[in-house]
Order: C-alpha cells, then sequence, then structure tokens
C-alpha cells in the first residue's frame, strides 16, 4: 500500500544516483517534493545541483534510481538563461507568452492571452520592457521576463536554475521573495538553485545540499541542513551568504 507521500508528491526520487556516461557524481538519496513547499538547492560547482534537474527534466538518464511525476503534473523549468537564438526577433512578451503554448492552436487561440501576459510581466516588474527586443535586454532582465513566462504558465512545479544569478544583492532578494509570493499565491512547488543564503534561510521549507565532502546528499528541514557540520564547516559565515552555488 502507498504511503501518503507517495500519493501525493509532484515528484519522487528513489534511489536516485545522478551523474554522466553511467559514471556518478552524487550519492543515491530518496526525495519526495509535496505542493506547495519551497526547496532550496544548494552546493559548490559541479556536485550535482544542474546535473539532478536535468535528470529530472528527462534530458539526463540516471546511472540508477529513478525519477517518477505524479502523472498530469504541470511543470515549469526556467534555465540560467533562455535558449532562445538571438537571431529570432521575439519581443519579451513574445517570450512570456510562450508559456501559454499549452492546449493553443492557430484554430482555438486563447482569448485571455493578452490580458495574462500584461498580468504576468506587471506582477514580476518586466512591464517596462515588455516591448523591446528580447535579445536586446540584460541578463537580469531577461531573467525577469523568464519569470513572467512561468508566472503565466502556472505550473504546479516550478524548477528554476540560479534565476538570480545576473543581479546584485537587492534584485536577488527582491526576486526571492518574489518567487515566493507567487509560491504562495498559485499554491505551486518551487525548487531553486541559489546561492544567497540569507534569504533562502528566511524562506525555504526544506534544503538539499550536493558536496562532495558528504556521504550523502542532505536533504531536510532548512535549519537542518545549514546547522549540519559538513555545511557549517565547508560554508562559513554569520548567515553562510557565501556559499558557492553557481
Amino acid at each position: 500500500m502507498p504511503s501518503s507521500s507517495e500519493t501525493t508528491a509532484l515528484l519522487a526520487c528513489e534511489g536516485l544516483r545522478i551523474g554522466h556516461a553511467g559514471r556518478p557524481i552524487a550519492p543515491a538519496f530518496d526525495l519526495a517534493i509535496e505542493p506547495g513547499e519551497l526547496l532550496a538547492v544548494v552546493g559548490r560547482n559541479g556536485t550535482g545541483k544542474t546535473t539532478w534537474f536535468r535528470t529530472v527534466l528527462g534530458l539526463l538518464a540516471p546511472v540508477s534510481g529513478r525519477v517518477s511525476l505524479k502523472p498530469g503534473v504541470r511543470l515549469s523549468y526556467v534555465p540560467q538563461r533562455a535558449q532562445i537564438d538571438p537571431l529570432f526577433p521575439l519581443l519579451a512578451r513574445d517570450v512570456v507568452a510562450l508559456g501559454l503554448e499549452r492546449g493553443m492552436s492557430f484554430v482555438r487561440p486563447r482569448l485571455n492571452e493578452p490580458q495574462a501576459v500584461s498580468a504576468a510581466l506587471e506582477r514580476t516588474g518586466a512591464a517596462g520592457f515588455a516591448d523591446r527586443p528580447y535579445r536586446a535586454l540584460s541578463e537580469g532582465q531577461k531573467q525577469r521576463v523568464l519569470l513572467a513566462r512561468l508566472c503565466a504558465s502556472s505550473p504546479e512545479l516550478a524548477l528554476l536554475d540560479e534565476p538570480t544569478s545576473a543581479m546584485d544583492a537587492v534584485a536577488e532578494r527582491e526576486t526571492l521573495h518574489l518567487i515566493d509570493a507567487l509560491r504562495r499565491e498559485r499554491g505551486m512547488s518551487v525548487v531553486v538553485i541559489c546561492h544567497y543564503l540569507g534569504s533562502i534561510r528566511e524562506l525555504a521549507d526544506r534544503v538539499i545540499l550536493f558536496d562532495s565532502a558528504c556521504e550523502n546528499v542532505l536533504v531536510g528541514k532548512t535549519e537542518e541542513v545549514l546547522g549540519h557540520a559538513v555545511y557549517r564547516r565547508n560554508y562559513p559565515g554569520p548567515v553562510h551568504d557565501a556559499c558557492e552555488a553557481h
């Protein structure tokens, strides 16, 4: 008989070992992501954070174990940088509209598409450059547009790979709080790779730590993981803001 977590989880990792070409880069671990929670993914370069995302998305095969998504779950992914051809003449609002393409067609377009796009741009602070070419935007502005696309798509589960990497500390904090507000408004689950741990300590329900010094991938409540001996030894500081999670 399945457990409660197995029946409610949007995504589950069971004995999952991630890596490349059959070679693991992290220990096997179990994880169940529940509706409405915010999980922060931290760790140094090359420890497996983005590899795990790519495995969850089906872009990489697990070395062992398995990933299972709840049937029909709406999942959105915000990469560090959108893979959009810079020669393709998309405006910022066009990129946001891509988040609404599920269920659209030329015969039966969504009647509320312009309103939904405008609302998402406004909600994420990107309305001021909605009609500028996406390729002409700064990296920080592009990330705002990608967040607007996420907002428009109304996912149940959102994976964000360093969504604040091109922002200064003030913009980074504001953006993380915006992501948390969107999560609460829409009841979605958010998994975010992030290096600004001041906000993570404040906002995250749980933390996942990938680190070669750990015998296991650490998964637990925020204070438990950030208080773990390996974490405190490798990421020193009063609030551990200096974590290199890029």
